[in-house]
Order: structure tokens, then sequence, then C-alpha cells
């Protein structure tokens, strides 16, 4: 008796993951999930280096940003609620002290710029259509930084704007790093402040401006962490208390189906050996003192040691 739908998933043929590969992660919370997995796995990622962006043309305006390294300064910051900000990026990295806002934005620029160059993959994760535009300025915001709501213009993104915008944001890519695979991937995470069928006509848009764009020749893909929570996870225990997030079961379940598409079974295997690592290093020994907790810990540098000789990135 077969109880579960299923997404049907292939292998990817050509441009896997492995330990050689460079990992740039943007977009929603739900790249943050991926993006933590691969750094307890030990990947060489760069994750959200302006915190987390919602929307395609918040991703748009960082890529552009980055690419032409603009250089951010006082007319690109503001003081609210005893703290600066940038409508360009997340609240995590607003500042009380304008030049430590001013310093983190541009070590990020910098940051990003090389990446972009150097990058392998990128992961993209798309959240939702809907935007908030700045009625001061007429300009497009990725975080209103609880600024009143009556200064912003609610609008959804239509299916030709955000396919604009994702052909802006791989042509603006392949600029500069023309043998990059770019991975698009809708974020499971229902944005239902916005209304229940406003939700669904975003995550809509989302889905259908992607597979516009997408052509595996040119090295776009996308990978349906959006449907796998929809119809292989169709159950609210697979949600957080919130019960709009994913929990630790589903984000577990995506990686898995992630890892059997995505990944070299050499980079498997090297994985296994990592969590083994990293489970023992997490191990707390009820006698740290004893002859078998010392030995432990010495067949556990002797694999640590092993897996930097073949990985020298790596480090614990």
């Amino acid at each position: 008796m077969n109880l579960q739908t299923q997404v049907p998933l292939k292998p990817q043929q050509h441009n896997q993951l492995d330990y050689q590969s460079e990992v740039v992660l943007i977009g929603s919370c739900f790249s943050e999930n991926i993006g933590n997995k691969l750094t307890y796995y030990k990947f060489k990622t760069l994750q959200n280096p302006f915190g987390i962006l919602f929307h395609p043309k918040a991703i748009e305006t960082i890529v552009n940003n980055a690419i032409n390294q603009k250089e951010y300064t006082e007319q690109d910051i503001f003081f609210q609620n005893e703290r600066w900000h940038t409508f360009d990026a997340h609240s995590s990295l607003s500042s009380p002290d304008k030049n430590e806002l001013l310093n983190c934005l541009n070590e990020a620029i910098n940051t990003t710029s090389k990446q972009l160059k150097t990058a392998s993959h990128i992961v993209i994760t798309l959240g939702t259509s809907w935007i908030y535009r700045f009625i001061e300025s007429d300009t497009i915001v990725a975080n209103c930084h609880k600024i009143p709501q009556k200064k912003f213009l609610k609008e959804i993104l239509s299916v030709e704007e955000i396919s604009e915008s994702l052909d802006a944001i791989n042509s603006l890519i392949k600029s500069v790093n023309k043998n990059v695979s770019i991975l698009y991937t809708v974020s499971p995470v229902r944005h239902i402040k916005d209304g229940f069928i406003e939700n669904q006509r975003s995550k809509s848009h989302l889905l259908t401006a992607i597979h516009n764009i997408i052509e595996p020749r040119d090295k776009t893909y996308y990978f349906p962490s959006y449907e796998i929570m929809m119809d292989e996870l169709r159950d609210y225990r697979f949600y957080t208390e919130d019960m709009i997030h994913p929990n630790t079961t589903a984000i577990n379940y995506i990686w898995e189906k992630f890892n059997q598409t995505w990944f070299t079974n050499d980079s498997l295997q090297t994985m296994n050996q990592i969590e083994i690592i990293q489970k023992g290093l997490a191990h707390r020994s009820f006698n740290p003192n004893s002859e078998a907790h010392q030995k432990f810990i010495s067949n556990l540098q002797e694999k640590i040691k092993i897996l930097k000789d073949t990985h020298t990135h790596i480090s614990f």
C-alpha cells in the first residue's frame, strides 16, 4: 500500500556538487536551512551575505550591486528605532553604529563579488512575489525594517516581471562567471500573512517564472523543494508550531532528496565520514579522563587527520 505521492526525481547527470564545489546561497530563509546543512558537512559556502532576501527584485539588486562593486555610503542608509538600516538588506545586518553598518555592507559587497566570480554553483531560493515599494523614493525594498506600512505600496510582481528579473540575475552572474551552475528553488515556507489565496498566487507566479527561464543547456536548473513539501509532506506534523515553517524532520527529508539528486557518490561517502566525526565531537563523556574516552578521542583525531589530508579546506 502506497500512502504517499512521490515527486519524481532523477540524479543530476552533469555539474553535480562535490567537495571541490564553491557554493553561494542567496534568498529566503529556506536557503539558510540548506546552507546550514552544507556548512555542517564542510562544503565551501557563502550563505546570504546580505541576510534573508525574500523576493527576486531584492536578489537582483544585491547581485547587480556586488558585480558592479557598489560602495555603500551614508546616502544608502537611514536611522530607525535606534538602529541604522539599509533597504537593500535584512535587519540582521542593521547596527546602532552607522560606520559599523557601512563597513559590514561594503565587506559583504566585496565578498559577494569575489564569490560570484569563482562559484561553481549558485543556489537561489525565492520566497514570495509580493514586494513593498517605498513611496518617498519609489524604490522596491528588500526589508521594511518596521517602518509604518502606510509609507509603502504593496504590490505583486507579475510572471513577466519575475522572469525579466531572473533573466537579469542570470545574465549578470554569467557575465563574470560563464561556467557557473545556477539552481533555483521555491521556499516551502508559506507567507500566509499576505493571505492564503495571496500566498498561492505568489508561489504560482514564482514557479511559472522560473520555468520560463531555466535551461539545463545553459546550466540553469530547478529543484522542487516546494513540491516535495506540498505533496510528499502533506501533513501538519511536518511543520513547526507556527504551522508555516517546515520542521527539522521536513528539512532533513528535503535535504536527503537534494542529496540523492545533486551530490556525487564520492561526496556522499565523504559526508558520511564527516557526520561520524561531527557526532563524535558532539559526544559528551561521563568520564572524560577514562582510558576508553581517551582512546575514543585519539581515534576521532585520526579520522579528522585522514579526512583533512584529502580535503585540505576542511576544519573542525
